[in-house]
């Protein structure tokens, strides 16, 4: 489980727009999964704060609403960053330094993977394969794809954002 390290900062709009959702379908069989999505696609994560809104909008307790929220890849808890690192952990790019690039991507921003920078600037992931063995190891930000990384590589490439 990753903490987040943006604070909550959700505005009313974001509020009445959640609360509308759920007024118009909360009712509807099977309403927490796409009542999930939504909030997601309002806010952009599914913090607490926005966990205990839909237990409340839709009458269903916080742990089924938080083992959802938790089952599904699509889900995220913690915030994302404007520029989402997503480093390669597959076997090519595993066999050739990947581990490092990800300690070194984590130590140059000062969070963990699953974590986002307090300015919301950068966020960390890692993924199993891009699809990209023949340039391990790789990673991305965003649809900007770096591979036959190295370690040293990493804070030149970072200062471009």
């Amino acid at each position: 489980m990753s903490k987040s390290t943006v604070p909550f900062a959700g505005t009313q709009e974001q509020k009445v727009e959640l609360q509308n959702y759920i007024q118009e379908h909360g009712s509807e069989p099977g309403a927490l999964l796409p009542t999930l999505q939504k909030a997601q696609d309002i806010y952009g994560y599914l913090p607490i704060e926005v966990q205990e809104m839909v237990a409340l909008g839709l009458n269903i307790p916080l742990s089924e609403v938080y083992g959802v929220a938790t089952f599904y890849a699509q889900f995220s808890l913690s915030a994302r960053g404007k520029y989402k690192i997503s480093v390669c952990l597959g076997t090519a790019c595993y066999v050739k330094g990947a581990g490092e690039i990800l300690e070194r991507v984590m130590d140059e921003l000062g969070i963990g993977y699953g974590e986002c920078t307090p300015d919301g600037k950068f966020s960390i992931e890692e993924c199993r394969c891009l699809g990209a063995c023949g340039l391990a190891p790789v990673m991305t930000i965003n649809s900007e794809v770096y591979g036959r990384l190295t370690p040293d590589m990493i804070p030149d490439i970072l200062a471009k954002y």
